[in-house]
């Protein structure tokens, strides 16, 4: 099960990341735009997410996502760590996170960063 220093390592992994501090909670941000957060107990991640899809995962999985009373009106979704199967898991999230607060010149340094393998 991955765990908060897992969420670390691998969100600075991805290029041009750094971690800040804000509301008390470690934020990881691209380019100076953020794409996650470690909330609370860091049990869980907050991360980028498309409305639609957002609520398609919600209801599809609710014990893996969920959406926050305080982040609903924002693109935003929860994850439960301990409900992911692997790290992969994680790293995909969090990369489809990253790219979509990355600025176009990162998009385009690392085109396949965040996207399914192609087959």
């Amino acid at each position: 099960m991955p765990d908060a220093e897992d969420v670390r390592r691998i969100a600075l992994s991805l290029p041009d990341t750094t971690e800040k501090i804000a509301w008390s909670m470690p934020t990881f941000r691209v380019a100076g735009k953020m794409f996650a957060t470690l909330p609370e107990d860091e049990t869980s991640i907050a991360v980028r997410c498309p409305k639609e899809e957002r609520d398609e995962l919600a209801l599809a999985e609710p014990g893996k996502f969920w959406i926050a009373d305080h982040e609903a009106q924002f693109a935003w979704v929860r994850v439960r760590l301990a409900a992911l199967e692997d790290e992969g898991e994680l790293r995909d999230i969090l990369a489809d996170s990253w790219r979509q607060a990355a600025p176009s010149r990162l998009l385009e340094a690392h085109p396949r960063l965040g996207l399914p393998p192609e087959g």
